[in-house]
């Protein structure tokens, strides 16, 4: 089973929304978490990425998290927001370099930035939620392609 981890800034806008939108999407069927490199322990997610997830159906129960060197060796994937959060932990986790890539570039071969939505409108966090969302639907395409290879 795949361990996958998903990283922003300060783990309450993006990446809570991409492992929530991950785990909804997969029933479960990965190990999911999400850090932020930035991120101060235990804030919630922000009060747009939650009403978005919820208009979806979507469930989240999220505390943010800083990225630790634990977390890094937990997880056989790093997907980040950003390309400078992928450059970041390359530097700090060299011996990581090999499992991160940003979630565009992983699962859409586009070298982009998911669009930070804090402290935009509803609207913002509406935009980046279909950003994660195309992104994700790719990624879970990908490794359930990836899954099937290796059962041959």
């Amino acid at each position: 089973m795949h361990k996958i981890l998903f990283i922003c800034t300060g783990n309450t806008c993006r990446s809570p929304m991409a492992e929530a939108i991950f785990k909804h999407k997969t029933n479960n069927r990965f190990e999911v978490r999400s850090a932020g490199i930035f991120a101060h322990d235990g804030s919630s997610a922000s009060a747009h990425s939650i009403e978005i997830l919820k208009n979806q159906s979507i469930p989240i129960d999220h505390k943010s998290k800083q990225l630790t060197t634990e977390l890094v060796a937990w997880s056989d994937l790093i997907l980040t927001m950003g390309n400078s959060h992928k450059q970041l932990i390359q530097q700090r986790y060299p011996k990581a370099t090999e499992k991160v890539f940003s979630l565009k570039e992983y699962a859409l071969n586009r070298k982009a930035d998911i669009a930070d939505p804090y402290g935009g409108s509803l609207n913002d966090y509406e935009k980046t939620f279909n950003e994660i969302e195309e992104a994700i639907l790719k990624l879970i395409e990908k490794l359930d392609n990836q899954g099937e290879a290796d059962q041959h």
